[in-house]
């Protein structure tokens, strides 16, 4: 998969040129599968879709076939397939196979090796990373056997999403809710990066959102800073394959899984958090507005009105602790937002952060800054160089950081060799 020309996909599309199959099985979440099927094409993958007898008898087959394009394998003696053994070749071509929902049923067959039907087939003939997310109802899935073969299919690595928590069909609360189908496509995006991304085996850590310093306990001083290139950069590490830690403030962005994340508010929780990630990480990309000023005293109680007179608020300096962070082999790389001469003013911090590049944005261009979708961006190194990039997806954006990250992580790999 090509990581070097990110502008030309619209809309973004990390699964481009990956085959996934979606494999479903006879649960009441099946209709949820529709969703999954649907995201992933979006995505850029191309989906084939299995489905066990029992599942039609919850969604019909036309269904899937309308929203990938491609027929639908219902039965071991179907031949769509170019070599007239569908299970055989999609197991063979496949990328990733994920099984939403999957029943205590397909999981005892799995785990016994059992292929009776199109589902289990496919899996045993793929060697392809294989995504899990159990659906049914909580006593089934508390069940010791149901639990044994869990366990047998985890020790062959398979990965599992879920079960949560919630109100089942049949009518009960507990555990046996199929996960929400956006957390199920996060792990198939993970476990198809970490098998070809370009960045697995890689530790990344990335900060995210603004800062909250508080004056009492109901005002704060903080920054527009939604997260969103944060959170952009830690899902194309992921997506590439690297293990991710996440430091972030509380956004309103869904969090995202497939990796460790850590919710912080202050500076210094904000610190605490990501100097010991840093330790044994690769890459730090310190995307996160910290603030650069605090309350020299917060309150304990709420600052009451005084006939309309303001309190006098006193500020003191935050220490910036980026240039503190240390590894074996840590790389960094700066943020700065500014308002007018982003790349000049970014120029003079790649050396006093310890980065090796600046990510300079100017947030009054258009399209650009806090709270939009795309951002345009200079990278700029010690030597004032300077790389413009066009307005771009934040996505396409972080694609492009960590492109330019990963010429540095070779040449350490490379000099940790010889």
């Amino acid at each position: 998969m090509n990581h070097t020309d990110h502008s030309n996909l619209e809309p973004d599309q990390p699964l481009d040129g990956y085959s996934v199959v979606l494999a479903v099985t006879g649960s009441i979440a099946a209709y949820k599968a529709a969703y999954i099927a649907s995201k992933m094409v979006k995505l850029g993958a191309v989906i084939d879709v299995v489905m066990t007898e029992n599942a039609l008898r919850f969604i019909g087959s036309s269904t899937f076939s309308a929203l990938t394009h491609r027929p639908v394998t219902t039965s071991l003696w179907e031949a769509n397939s170019d070599i007239n053994i569908d299970h055989v070749a999609l197991g063979v071509n496949a990328n990733c196979v994920v099984i939403a929902p999957a029943t205590a049923n397909i999981l005892a067959k799995l785990a016994l090796g059992i292929t009776d039907d199109a589902v289990t087939a496919t899996v045993l003939a793929s060697d392809a990373p294989l995504v899990i997310a159990p659906a049914m109802d909580a006593d089934m899935f508390s069940a010791s056997a149901t639990q044994r073969n869990i366990a047998t299919l985890k020790q062959q690595g398979t990965i599992f999403v879920g079960p949560e928590s919630g109100r089942l069909a049949s009518g009960i609360v507990g555990e046996g809710r199929m996960s929400d189908p956006d957390d199920i496509i996060d792990c198939v995006r993970a476990a198809i990066g970490a098998r070809h991304g370009d960045y697995s085996g890689r530790r990344v850590v990335v900060t995210a959102g603004g800062t909250r310093e508080p004056i009492d306990p109901v005002r704060i001083i903080t920054n527009r800073s939604t997260g969103k290139m944060g959170y952009a950069v830690a899902v194309a590490a992921r997506d590439r394959g690297a293990d991710v830690t996440l430091v972030t403030t509380p956004t309103s962005i869904r969090t995202p899984a497939g990796m460790e994340i850590h919710t912080t508010e202050t500076v210094e929780e904000m610190r605490n958090a990501t100097m010991p990630a840093c330790k044994n990480a690769d890459l730090l990309v310190m995307t996160a507005a910290i603030s650069d000023f605090r309350p020299a005293s917060t309150s304990p109680e709420k600052i009451k009105k005084s006939d309309n007179v303001a309190p006098n608020l006193q500020l003191e300096a935050i220490e910036d602790w980026m240039p503190l962070l240390r590894g074996d082999r840590l790389v960094k790389v700066a943020f700065a937002a500014e308002s007018g001469n982003a790349a000049s003013k970014a120029a003079t911090k790649v050396d006093s952060k310890g980065a090796i590049f600046t990510v300079a944005n100017d947030i009054t261009e258009h399209g650009s800054g806090f709270g939009t979708d795309t951002n345009r961006v200079d990278l700029v190194d010690a030597n004032g160089l300077i790389e413009s990039l066009p307005l771009m997806s934040k996505y396409s954006v972080a694609n492009a950081i960590l492109d330019r990250a990963s010429r540095y992580l070779e040449i350490i790999e490379l000099s940790n060799e010889n």
